[in-house]
């Protein structure tokens, strides 16, 4: 089974991060992963993106202007209630402090990574979420019929 680090698996990620420097860092660590990006700069633009698009993996920065990560995190995860759907979140902070990690899975997000990204802590968290892959595959068939 493939996992979201080999290079054969190719996720469509969207990355909600209000910070450019981040953006580039991030969107260049998963597309040299073999990974595509779209970027949202809001917690908004994130749940707005989410309506509109198909996405196998949420990277979500938690301090955002307009809507912070957690609660755009709330939002979709709401929307998703009696859908039967539930698209993996991956917090992104600054924030190394004991309760951060309890206070992103509580609003709904699936791990927890601190900034500034390293490749191999992002891949691991990616790894935990489980065969993110398959879903891109299911996603990718269904496009096509």
């Amino acid at each position: 089974m493939l996992d979201a680090g080999d290079s054969a698996c190719s996720l469509r990620v969207l990355l909600a991060e209000d910070n450019v420097v981040n953006q580039k860092l991030a969107t260049r660590l998963l597309e040299k992963s073999g990974h595509s990006v779209s970027v949202a700069a809001t917690g908004a633009e994130a749940v707005a993106a989410l309506e509109v698009q198909t996405y196998d993996l949420v990277l979500m920065d938690v301090q955002m202007p307009e809507m912070d990560g957690v609660e755009a995190t709330m939002a979709i995860r709401r929307r998703e209630m009696g859908t039967g759907k539930h698209i993996p979140i991956i917090a992104l902070t600054a924030h190394a402090m004991a309760g951060d990690r309890e206070r992103c899975l509580n609003a709904g997000m699936d791990d927890h990574v601190s900034k500034p990204l390293q490749k191999n802590e992002l891949l691991a968290a990616m790894a935990r979420l489980g065969p993110l892959c398959s879903n891109a595959a299911q996603h990718s068939l269904s496009s096509r019929a």
